[in-house]
């Protein structure tokens, strides 16, 4: 037993010289390049993951989004096609963070940029293009549904009455 607690501490000293003074505080998803670097400033400067995800929010990933938003007309605000790819960007770069940081995707933070930006930048988007249909055209599309399955149960039952589908 003496052995073997002494080869664990001479093993456990070997590691930490070949590791050298990495102490790791935040949870890292891997060694890649960004997910090392976003570690590195959590576990330097944060005491929490999540202050940290804000600040790494606000530095890294915002100030892409609205100098972009803001290099367009206002009226391109509400055009899908100009902001498809500023908003993706923006949601891609939340997400790469908060997985290296082993947090989960989305959260409240996320929520709470995304309703910020839409606030900001969104408000003023007409939704005429996506709103509710007429009364006329959910109650065609409900009662369709309603009104075929007697019919169908109806068939079932005469098919497999006598096995051969005759009455």
């Amino acid at each position: 037993m003496k052995g073997a607690v002494g080869f664990i501490g001479v093993f456990l000293s070997f590691l930490s010289d070949v590791l050298g003074d990495i102490t790791r505080t935040a949870a890292c998803l891997d060694d890649s390049p960004r997910c090392t670097l976003v570690c590195k400033i959590c576990d330097s400067y944060f005491e929490d993951q999540m202050t940290c995800l804000s600040f790494l929010f606000e530095h890294n990933c915002l100030p892409q989004f609205n100098k972009g938003m803001e290099s367009l007309n206002n009226t391109d605000w509400c055009v899908w096609d100009k902001v498809n790819s500023l908003y993706s960007s923006l949601s891609q770069c939340t997400e790469d963070i908060s997985d290296c940081l082993l947090i989960p995707w989305p959260n409240s933070l996320v929520e709470d940029i995304f309703v910020s930006i839409h606030s900001r930048f969104f408000q003023e988007c007409s939704m005429e293009e996506f709103s509710d249909p007429s009364p006329q055209i959910v109650f065609a599309l409900v009662i369709t549904p309603i009104c075929l399955i007697p019919v169908m149960v109806s068939l079932v039952v005469l098919k497999t009455k006598n096995g051969d589908g005759t009455p």
